[in-house]
């Protein structure tokens, strides 16, 4: 191992000894192990959002739905009225056809037979691996590139993924695959909170559009208002949100079957 390899994991195990983070899908069951189910609902709901915003939403998840037979058998608007604030709500929508599809797949689950599921990435299926059966796979993601690209490739822009997952490869601990990126979560977490971000140095970086006015945020209020109020009609909804795109926002969570329409009343498909 490179010297400055050896430094780096120095860095990060020392981090995760003093300060790693209590988080509720790390909590093992009475035998020791960890739900995949749990986790796999921890990773739908960590993509694209901050830990903050996801423990209370999480917890009342698992309320609601304890195991995967009880996500099975839930009504689509159930799931989405609970995911409510968490925003991509076509994510809600994945996992819950996800739970259905995972009744003919036997444990442990695959990253094969995960990432063939809609909704579930090659970093996605992974890592739902990692934390859920301890196994060495490699995978990569924002905390990730923001470790690698602070000790690795300091004032350098451009760099690809490629590039650092050879170094995770290199560094990964095969042994304890688990808690080597519970460290890198929580290191990655503490340099975003010391003011390093750079993930614009990846060749991979896309900046985040602003929710604010967007058509994201319009599917947002489609989607809560159904949630609320069970079916509604074009007029109505159109009467509750004012904006030029809503034709548009419907027609796409239609496609997408977010929605269905049935005598001129829109619901939650």
């Amino acid at each position: 191992m490179k010297a400055d390899e050896k430094t780096f994991l120095d860095t990060l195990w020392r981090y995760y000894d003093t300060s790693a983070r209590l988080l509720p899908w790390r909590t093992p069951e009475a035998d020791g192990r960890l739900d995949p189910y749990k986790i796999l609902v921890s990773e739908i709901m960590l993509q694209q959002t901050q830990v903050e915003r996801v423990i209370p939403k999480y917890l009342a998840f698992l309320h609601r739905f304890p195991t995967i037979d009880a996500l099975q058998s839930s009504e689509l608007s159930d799931v989405i009225a609970l995911w409510s604030g968490l925003g991509y709500n076509r994510r809600a929508k994945y996992l819950h056809d996800i739970s259905k599809k995972l009744r003919s797949h036997k444990q442990p689950w695959t990253v094969q037979g995960l990432t063939a599921l809609k909704g579930i990435g090659q970093n996605t299926a992974a890592a739902i691996c990692v934390y859920s059966y301890n196994q060495p796979h490699v995978f990569i993601e924002t905390n990730i590139r923001t470790i690698y690209l602070h000790h690795f490739f300091l004032g350098k822009k451009g760099v690809s993924d490629a590039q650092i997952i050879e170094l995770v490869e290199r560094t990964l601990d095969r042994v304890h695959p688990r808690e080597f990126y519970w460290a890198l979560m929580d290191y990655g977490t503490h340099l975003k909170k010391q003011g390093i971000r750079n993930n614009n140095h990846s060749q991979h970086y896309k900046k985040q559009l602003r929710f604010e006015g967007s058509k994201r945020q319009v599917r947002g209020m489609v989607m809560r208002l159904l949630a609320e109020h069970g079916s509604l009609s074009p007029e109505k909804i159109q009467r509750e949100i004012n904006d030029s795109r809503l034709g548009q926002v419907l027609a796409d969570l239609e496609r997408e079957e977010m929605i269905a329409s049935t005598n001129n009343s829109i619901h939650i498909a």
